[in-house]
């Protein structure tokens, strides 16, 4: 592979793409400038972004910080706020675990092992998730353990606008094979950290699934670590929600190791669905693949998808790809998109990223109505099929059919 350089690093960026915002009578795209210079994008280093457990080291972001530019920072000061979590009348939030007798362990107290050695806070959200929760909820799956039904982490809110911080942590033992869901359902202002370390030759997937009331807001910081010969797949799937933000962070700790980071999101009138990734390419030959693809429908919908990708220059035979697909249903949307690559050395396997941002593809729409289908049920079979890529990686059936069922009453409310 051949990049440019700048100062022996190569930052590729592709411009971020406003999907469609209604202007008048007509549809425009817009795009936002990222200080490209000649296709390279010069910028400070993704490695070199503050990480800090003190939450005063994160001032209150204004919006016009690289990290929260896209993000409504007015509606998330309940969230960005050092507030402990609502305890009156009732916790604002309901934690149950549904797990094998003997994985879920003693709660760890902040400074207590393994408890923060992989997640370490990167934005002031995360930062006051840590700092106000007094105990993390511990799960282990035992070394060459493979549970028969998924583990569960059910959060259930309370109430709108009730404060509620969480942090967990999961370690899977070497040579096991695993599925861990983390559901968030009812209501809250809720800041969620999750630690993930997957040990030498382990097999685990982390399906985290957004399917909050309307009016919840979510911010949230999930980190992995991934061992030699290790794989890891991480898919985020944020239905629900008035705010969700979250960002999804993968290093590595030994040679053959694979991350897959995967996302499905569906932003209605007025919802900010955004998605954040980093891949930290840190050790030599391993393996990553990000996909995210996202439908929006209704006036102000909103999504963003940033993948950052970096290649340190240790990384030799690194093999990497992301892409983001955006679909717009109605006018009024918008979708930011904005892949970024990082490179050190040029020793790696391969490299790449990819973004788009439309409105469907009529071809396919004019194959299926010229087979007698009625043009609601083609746009319905087209999107369907557009989302379904990521709905059929999670290989949980029950799930699969529920999230299935939630786009169709999402594409159902589109055509009322």
């Amino acid at each position: 592979m051949t990049a440019e350089t700048v100062t022996e690093k190569a930052r590729i960026g592709a411009p971020s793409i406003a999907g469609f915002t209604e202007e008048g009578e007509g549809l425009v795209a817009t795009k936002v400038d990222h200080g490209h210079n000649h296709g390279v994008t010069v910028m400070s280093s993704r490695a070199e972004r503050l990480t800090s457990f003190n939450v005063a080291d994160f001032p209150l972001p204004t919006g016009r910080e690289e990290e929260w530019r896209f993000s409504p920072v007015r509606a998330l000061a309940n969230l960005l706020s050092d507030t402990a979590t609502d305890l009156d009348p009732a916790p604002a939030a309901d934690f149950t675990v549904e797990a094998p007798e003997g994985y879920v362990r003693s709660p760890l107290a902040a400074g207590s092992a393994p408890r923060g050695t992989v997640l370490v806070p990167a934005d002031r959200a995360a930062a006051v998730a840590s700092a106000n929760t007094d105990e993390a909820l511990h799960v282990v799956i035992p070394a060459d353990a493979e549970p028969a039904e998924p583990l569960r982490i059910l959060v259930h809110g309370a109430g709108a606008g009730h404060r509620s911080n969480a942090h967990y942590v999961l370690e899977a033992g070497a040579n096991s094979r695993s599925v861990v869901i983390l559901e968030h359902t009812g209501a809250a202002d809720h800041n969620g950290n999750l630690e993930v370390i997957v040990g030498e030759g382990a097999k685990l997937t982390v399906i985290s699934v957004q399917l909050w009331e309307d009016d919840a807001k979510h911010l949230a910081q999930h980190d992995a670590q991934v061992g030699k010969d290790a794989v890891y797949k991480h898919i985020a799937v944020s239905l629900g929600g008035s705010i969700v933000r979250l960002n999804s962070n993968v290093r590595f700790s030994g040679e053959g190791a694979e991350a897959e980071l995967l996302g499905l999101y569906f932003a209605d009138a007025g919802q900010h669905l955004e998605h954040r990734s980093f891949v930290d390419h840190n050790v030599a030959n391993c393996k990553s693949n990000v996909l995210y693809k996202g439908a929006l429908q209704g006036k102000d919908a909103h999504t963003v998808w940033v993948g950052d990708v970096l290649i340190q220059k240790q990384a030799l035979g690194t093999d990497s790809y992301e892409k983001n697909q955006n679909l717009i249903l109605t006018d009024g949307c918008r979708a930011d998109s904005v892949p970024n690559l990082e490179i050190e050395t040029g020793l790696i396997e391969g490299a790449g990223h990819a973004s788009s941002t439309g409105r469907f593809d009529d071809e396919h729409l004019f194959y299926l109505m010229a087979r007698g289908i009625p043009e609601d049920v083609a746009r319905r079979l087209v999107v369907r099929g557009f989302l379904n890529e990521i709905i059929q990686k999670i290989n949980v059936p029950a799930l699969e059919e529920r999230l299935t069922d939630a786009v169709e009453r999402e594409l159902a409310a589109s055509e009322n």
